[in-house]
């Protein structure tokens, strides 16, 4: 199974095969997912990308982590496992 990688202030204007090519230079990328708003289909500025390894991941987080693109400093870590939202928990009364 591969390394997960949150990527996180990119420019809005990145698209996910942008991004695969970026960190394809430190390794095979597995997966790619832009996160998006869901009204707009706006980019929010992360994103999530699986690498194949836990070398390449750690090649790639060494090599990209603050590194500019397009402007903006780069964050790149490794992805923490999502919380279990509480069901019905909306904050409405």
């Amino acid at each position: 199974m591969g390394k997960r990688l949150y990527v996180g202030n990119l420019p809005y204007s990145v698209d996910e095969p942008d991004l695969s090519e970026k960190f394809s230079a430190h390794g095979t990328v597995e997966s790619t997912k832009l996160i998006t708003d869901r009204n707009s289909g706006r980019s929010k500025g992360f994103a999530f990308v699986e690498m194949e390894t836990e070398s390449e991941a750690q090649a790639a987080i060494e090599a990209l982590n603050g590194t500019d693109y397009d402007g903006r400093p780069m964050t790149v870590n490794e992805a923490k496992p999502m919380k279990p939202r509480n069901e019905g928990d909306g904050g409405r009364w």
